[in-house]
């Protein structure tokens, strides 16, 4: 397994697997003379930490982050950056049914046929636990791009989606869905505790916007900003599509109706009337907000019986015990977060090494 590393001029590679004894991240090609300390990072890894609520897994994980490498008298030098992250309530016995039969929806059958061998204690390395690695490196990540402010929140669960009209960002924290709007987060209350207790789960999209990005990030045809956001989303656990802008529903607009028509703006540069392509034209940023949703398919590991079959290839049925998120999207939206942070850090640097 050889692809473990993301970016080009700041790069990462994550390592570990959801019941080893550790997981973690390091970071190449961070600027030095940057300010970076545990305390730095540790906020973004309480956003995504297990076990906060009973809308999440109730593994009890502290996600504590320490620093290996790569800083000196709390300043980045310029080396490699190691981050590692203890694993502390590994439960492996949950996982023996899964040793000798495939999880539907999950990644142990793709495993086995690619290598002939897999660790199925938690998923190993398709464990959604690796994502606390990314969050980590994320939160590197936005020390090199302090100009830009990224927020994610959660649009929709199983279905049921916010209410735009009552977006409030300060609603974000206030409840355990990233939700922005009030009402909608009562709903789901009720929707994901249900899924919950029938031993099932929902589907969700995140979306995400990163604002103060200035035009000209990116490249044309295959460094495409677009086109390394959409890889970095797709590549985070149980993700199954990403729109940038107005995505799919640009299918039905017209030309000008698709247009992001401009002004002259009173600063010298244009004043867009729109932003239906997501703050990304020929691949490169306008200095419009980037606009990314991401759709996150129900959790695989289900307690509901499901048919699949064994090793040996006969039928069976499984449930899969053990503690996992009702709705993975719901901590998804920090990943989608660091992804985020970590496209446009890359991107900056290799911007700043073309263009001066």
């Amino acid at each position: 397994m050889s692809v473990n590393s993301f970016g080009h001029a700041l790069r990462f590679t994550t390592w570990g697997e959801s019941h080893g004894p550790a997981i973690g991240a390091v970071v190449d090609g961070c600027p030095p003379g940057l300010a970076l300390s545990e305390a730095d990072i540790q906020p973004w890894l309480d956003k995504r930490r297990p076990g906060q609520s009973k809308f999440t897994t109730q593994r009890q994980e502290p996600d504590q982050v320490r620093i290996l490498s790569g800083v000196f008298e709390g300043r980045t030098t310029g080396t490699p950056i190691s981050l590692m992250i203890d694993n502390v309530d590994q439960r492996s016995k949950d996982y023996s049914e899964v040793a000798s039969a495939y999880r539907p929806g999950h990644a142990d059958y793709a495993y086995d046929a690619k290598y002939g061998f897999r660790d199925y204690r938690g998923g190993g390395r398709s464990s959604a636990r690796e994502t606390a690695s990314r969050v980590a490196a994320g939160a590197v990540a936005r020390l090199v791009i302090p100009e830009v402010r990224i927020l994610a929140w959660v649009e929709q669960i199983g279905g049921d989606s916010i209410d735009y009209a009552r977006f409030d960002a300060a609603e974000i924290g206030n409840n355990p869905f990233f939700c922005p709007d009030a009402e909608a987060a009562a709903r789901w209350e009720t929707l994901v505790d249900e899924a919950r207790k029938a031993g099932s789960s929902l589907g969700a999209v995140v979306a995400c916007q990163a604002s103060g990005v200035p035009a000209g990030w990116g490249a044309p045809l295959y460094a495409k900003l677009d086109a390394e956001l959409a890889h970095a989303m797709m590549g985070i656990n149980a993700v199954k599509g990403v729109e940038i802008g107005d995505g799919f529903a640009a299918a039905m607009s017209s030309g000008e109706g698709n247009a992001d028509a401009m002004r002259p703006g009173a600063d010298g540069t244009p004043e867009f009337l729109a932003n239906h392509a997501g703050g990304i034209a020929g691949g490169i940023s306008t200095g419009q907000p980037l606009r990314v949703r991401v759709a996150f398919k129900p959790t695989s590991s289900i307690l509901t019986a499901v048919q699949t079959i064994d090793r040996d290839g006969n039928a069976t049925d499984i449930r899969t015990k053990g503690r996992h998120d009702p709705c993975v999207g719901i901590r998804g939206t920090p990943v989608v977060e660091a992804m985020m942070a970590l496209v446009l850090a890359d991107q900056k640097l290799l911007h700043r090494a073309q263009c001066g």
